[in-house]
């Protein structure tokens, strides 16, 4: 196998998985800056999100994100990372996913 196919077989793994598209993603340097010092990774939160995890949401907002996930609207997903918390927003036209601060947005 050649080194240049790994990528290509993770990313067929991964639509296999994901409900919906991420578009362009990006993350403010605030919430970089927490999942460095929790020693986490945005790659972890954001296959999470894309898989449908919505992390801790109300189960109203849960729902909205099933919906929202097959119908092109809005999703948001919350997840705790130590004692903050970073929400990941994919935009309703699906050209990006931001991770964030709840107080960024």
């Amino acid at each position: 196998m050649k080194p240049s196919d790994a990528p290509r077989i993770e990313l067929v793994k991964s639509r296999r998985t994901a409900k919906f598209l991420l578009g362009q993603v990006w993350a403010t340097p605030k919430a970089l800056a927490l999942l460095r010092q929790q020693g986490m990774s945005a790659t972890e939160l954001l296959r999470r999100h894309e898989s449908g995890d919505w992390g801790e949401v109300p189960p109203g907002d849960a729902r909205e994100n099933n919906v929202a996930a097959g119908s092109g609207f809005r999703v948001l997903s919350s997840y705790p990372v130590g004692r903050n918390r970073i929400w990941i927003v994919t935009e309703a036209d699906r050209s990006a996913t931001t991770l964030l601060l709840p107080d960024e947005y």
